[in-house]
């Protein structure tokens, strides 16, 4: 399994006076669109971006224009790559209904995701694959995708404000804001894109795999997933280093692959055996103890604390 090329894991800046354009692009690792609108003429900020009495305070002098939002979709489940968006919306067109995407319908979330695609400055959906989940950890994919997604903007941000309490390093300031997918509207739609994007994927692979049901657990480790994981194995969209397809590989005499990483689906009851020292410190959302890195000989991907402008 190839690591990722160092060249995307360096911090890249980006020129934001470039025209309006939109792109698409595809790579081995994943697919990646972005799209970019014309500012609306300057003017006073507003900073109800139609998360319903819910503002969040920007640093003093931060043009909303110039902060994204950044969330992830897919790091519990056992199978499918890990998806991350990154937002930048703009204050004088507020997108009302903005919220969590996990509490939103999906039909909501569709016609909010269609919203957030025209009415934003900017936006970018990223991935990390299943291959690189498998040889980084899936920590370490998850940052890899929100780094891909923010550098692949067409505008740069100044400050990249992140869900939770882990981020990417990156060439802008950061601040992680813990449930930010339900207090700032920029999270929130960057969520909603995430969500909307990697749905989309799993109804894909059921086409390829209807024996597992990807079209209705989206890949999480449901009653009836695990059943088919016994039952059939693991395809090549299971991520190996998880506890749950590594086991149903072992019982069908498969090769034993090494673990780098597994975190708890909480929402399916499942944990690897060691739950207590997998969770880490009360908090900490990723499922590793404070200070642990999974993979010491990798570059750092991630900061928990502000990085300079």
């Amino acid at each position: 399994m190839a690591r990722a090329k160092a060249s995307e894991l360096a911090p890249t800046a980006q020129a934001s006076g470039a025209p309006a354009r939109s792109s698409a692009t595809s790579s081995r690792s994943g697919t990646t669109t972005t799209q970019r609108r014309r500012a609306t003429a300057p003017g006073k900020p507003t900073l109800d971006l139609g998360l319903s009495g819910l503002p969040w305070d920007l640093p003093p002098g931060m043009d909303p224009r110039h902060v994204c939002g950044v969330d992830e979709a897919g790091r519990g489940p056992l199978a499918g790559p890990v998806v991350a968006a990154a937002v930048i919306l703009d204050p004088a067109r507020p997108i009302p209904g903005l919220a969590d995407s996990k509490a939103l319908t999906a039909a909501r979330r569709e016609a909010l995701a269609e919203r957030i695609r025209a009415e934003a400055l900017a936006w970018s959906v990223a991935e990390a694959s299943v291959e690189e989940i498998d040889t980084l950890n899936i920590l370490h994919a998850t940052m890899l995708a929100m780094q891909r997604a923010i550098e692949r903007l067409s505008v740069a941000p100044r400050l990249a404000q992140i869900d939770g309490n882990r981020a990417p390093r990156l060439a802008c300031a950061v601040q992680t804001v813990i449930k930010g997918d339900a207090r700032v509207a920029c999270i929130a739609a960057a969520s909603i894109l995430a969500k909307t994007v990697r749905d989309s994927q799993l109804s894909t692979l059921h086409a390829s795999f209807p024996q597992y049901g990807f079209d209705q657990h989206k890949g999480y480790g449901t009653a009836a997933h695990l059943l088919a994981l016994r039952e059939f194995g693991a395809c090549a969209e299971h991520r190996r280093s998880f506890a749950p397809v590594r086991e149903a590989l072992r019982g069908r005499g498969s090769v034993r692959v090494p673990v780098q990483g597994w975190i708890p689906d909480e929402a399916a009851g499942l944990s690897p055996p060691d739950s207590a020292a997998a969770r880490g410190a009360a908090g900490d959302d990723t499922g590793l103890p404070d200070g642990t890195d999974a993979t010491p000989s990798m570059p750092p991907l991630f900061d928990d604390d502000w990085l300079p402008a």
